[in-house]
């Protein structure tokens, strides 16, 4: 094993001058050069956060969109279902009324020919 036998004297020793507020292996940083990193990196962390905000913002926007596209087209089902219905007694009303006015035909026949054989039998006393 080597030794090495270095004799120093602290009191000769000068440590290297500190101009800025840090002193970072060997070099200097400059307290307006931590100031610059700060900003920068408060930027960049604002439009991360920011950007991650708008994110989850547009999927509850998607979502909420969806949710309300499901009732709407729910309720434009029921709507249709109704309007079936609707036409469906409609034409069962219209139906009924074909009938009703073929038996009033009949019945008009029917008083016109017992009109016909009362007035014959009314001649008839005469």
């Amino acid at each position: 094993m080597l030794l090495l036998d270095v004799d120093i004297d602290i009191a000769q020793y000068q440590a290297p001058p500190m101009r800025g507020l840090f002193y970072l292996g060997g070099g200097e940083v400059d307290t307006g050069t931590i100031a610059t990193v700060i900003s920068v990196a408060a930027a960049i962390s604002g439009i991360i956060i920011g950007w991650s905000g708008r994110s989850r913002t547009i999927r509850h926007d998607t979502a909420s969109d969806a949710s309300n596209d499901a009732t709407i087209r729910a309720d434009m089902e029921y709507i249709k279902r109704g309007v079936d219905d609707v036409r469906l007694e409609q034409r069962a009303h219209g139906q009924r009324f074909d009938a009703l006015s073929e038996r009033v035909t009949r019945v008009e026949e029917s008083a016109k020919q017992a009109h016909y054989r009362i007035n014959r039998i009314e001649d008839q006393h005469n």
